[in-house]
């Protein structure tokens, strides 16, 4: 099962890859996230682990397992045998970019977790979008 949110935002795929990459500013950015703790040296690159709190979530650690300066990168977590992939591409159109979020799941228990959290992973996708688009489109605008 995958889920994504795709928008363009009004701001150069600099600035949204920035801010994608500065991970442990993302609480400021949606209220999908409470704490993102880098567990190993930034900048990103893969093998990188992060601790992710989240509302009504347990923390869980996900590692780098793609990436691809200035435009692309994948972590992962699992949750019992339950793996769930996490994806952020940014890519220049006309205007500025576009910033595509998606999360993947994969294993054992997939399509129950899909049945009981599937809108609010929609919901939640969206939302972290929309937060990484106003404070692009702010720091743009500067």
């Amino acid at each position: 099962m995958r889920y994504e949110n795709a928008l363009v935002i009004g701001a150069p795929a600099s600035v949204v890859w920035d801010l994608t990459t500065d991970i442990a500013r993302w609480p400021e950015l949606t209220p999908t996230m409470r704490s993102v703790e880098p567990l190993d040296p930034l900048p990103l690159k893969t093998g990188v682990r992060a601790r992710i709190k989240q509302p009504l979530q347990p923390a869980s650690v996900w590692t780098v397992t793609e990436f691809e300066p200035g435009r692309r990168f994948a972590w992962e977590t699992r949750r019992g045998e339950l793996t769930m992939t996490g994806t952020h591409l940014v890519e220049e159109v006309d205007g500025g970019c576009r910033n595509t979020l998606g999360l993947e799941l994969s294993g054992k228990g997939e399509g129950r977790f899909a049945f009981l959290f599937g809108a609010a992973v929609r919901w939640g996708i969206a939302k972290e979008n929309q937060g990484f688009k106003q404070e692009a489109e702010r720091l743009a605008a500067e």
